[in-house]
């Protein structure tokens, strides 16, 4: 089984209009509703792709419960805390020539509350595959993720962190199974300018020095770069189209890297991840499974 925690899973309320003229009253063109997060964008591209997955996290109040009755209906199982106060956040984006985003706080989470989710991880068994990914929200402790992992270190299980900074870095320890990080945070992690696709691949190496089993690195409009656990490398370009939306084309590259590697084909697996990031970047929202493979086809 694979699971994936989002800590502040969110209602995406995307307004289009022709213009915003802030201190009046506006009117939408249209608007569109979404249920996200990172982990939870993770099971959706899962899903499309037919591999069942179990989405835990936490929610609260009303907005909570339409996310989680929203991930229902899209065949996701789901295993959320529910929190006695707050409610999950909305997030709002305002499309016109710019986006403009006003992304929601969500609602503090006790320890109490934690220590529910860790009694959940206790169905999670050797082989299966945990997705950590997004930041922590301030009422967490900043080490949550090491924590998880240790308390799973036992079960043999393959992590997948997606994290930046010094959240990725201390997972290291805990050998994770897939780490992706994009160029940028590889400089940030560093403390280094990358310029070419040399220094890339030796940032790389060093993380998986430091404890990942696979670097996969991933450069925007050049494309994206793995470092296997065998130490090869496998590159790959973009697809063809035109970008309509950056928000979830990390996490749908995730998704099929984890959906193509089932049997240690790499090779696969980084071309099914890049489709399934360039179907979503191609589209208003996460990608469909006839866009996916149809992208597919151009790698």
């Amino acid at each position: 089984m694979i699971y994936t925690i989002t800590f502040n899973p969110a209602i995406d309320y995307v307004i289009h209009a022709d213009n915003i003229n802030f201190g009046a009253v506006n009117r939408a063109a249209r608007e569109e509703i979404y249920f996200g997060g990172k982990g939870i964008n993770v099971s959706i591209i899962l899903a499309e792709l037919g591999i069942p997955s179990k989405a835990l996290g936490f929610t609260a109040g009303f907005t909570g419960e339409a996310i989680e009755k929203g991930i229902l209906e899209m065949g996701i199982e789901t295993d959320f805390v529910h929190l006695d106060n707050g409610f999950s956040r909305i997030n709002v984006k305002i499309k016109t020539e710019n986006e403009t985003e006003v992304n929601g706080q969500g609602p503090d989470i006790p320890q109490k509350k934690l220590t529910e989710l860790f009694q959940k991880l206790d169905a999670v068994n050797t082989g299966d595959t945990i997705v950590l990914a997004g930041s922590i929200p301030s009422s967490l402790p900043s080490d949550v993720y090491e924590k998880i992992l240790l308390y799973l270190n036992s079960k043999k299980i393959r992590a997948v962190v997606d994290a930046s900074k010094e959240l990725l870095v201390n997972a290291l320890k805990y050998k994770p199974f897939l780490i992706k990080p994009n160029n940028f945070e590889l400089e940030e992690i560093f403390g280094v300018s990358i310029s070419n696709f040399d220094e890339i691949i030796k940032y790389a190496r060093k993380l998986k020095n430091m404890g990942a089993v696979n670097v996969l690195v991933s450069m925007a409009g050049e494309g994206a770069v793995l470092v296997d656990e065998r130490n090869e490398i496998h590159t790959i370009g973009v697809c063809k189209g035109v970008v309509k939306n950056s928000v979830g084309a990390g996490d749908s590259m995730i998704a099929g890297f984890i959906a193509g590697c089932e049997n240690n084909d790499y090779e696969y697996a980084l071309k099914l991840g890049t489709a399934c990031g360039g179907a979503t970047a191609f589209s208003g929202s996460l990608a469909k499974r006839e866009d996916i493979f149809k992208l597919m086809k151009q790698l």
